[in-house]
């Protein structure tokens, strides 16, 4: 699973020609999610309550890229790597 950022002890990746709806794995500790990237709401899994703070505050300023990610993904292409979360 290519990994596209890390933050914080997060790291935030995605699988190639993966399920719809469009979304991103989160990864902190041993807690995992996969993220919604339209919604920002988690489909499956869980996340302590600061790191799914953390996750969707850096998901929402990079909404454009994670798409842009998804798109990538479906047609196995590299991914970018978006800038973590400052």
């Amino acid at each position: 699973m290519p990994e596209i950022s890390r933050f914080y002890g997060i790291i935030i990746a995605m699988y190639y020609n993966e399920h719809n709806p469009p979304h991103f794995h989160a990864k902190y500790g041993e807690f995992q999610a996969e993220i919604d990237i339209r919604t920002l709401q988690i489909i499956k899994g869980e996340l302590p309550k600061r790191a799914k703070t953390l996750i969707w505050e850096w998901a929402d300023d990079h909404r454009d890229e994670l798409l842009q990610d998804w798109e990538l993904a479906r047609q196995k292409q590299l991914l970018n790597y978006i800038e973590p979360l400052k």
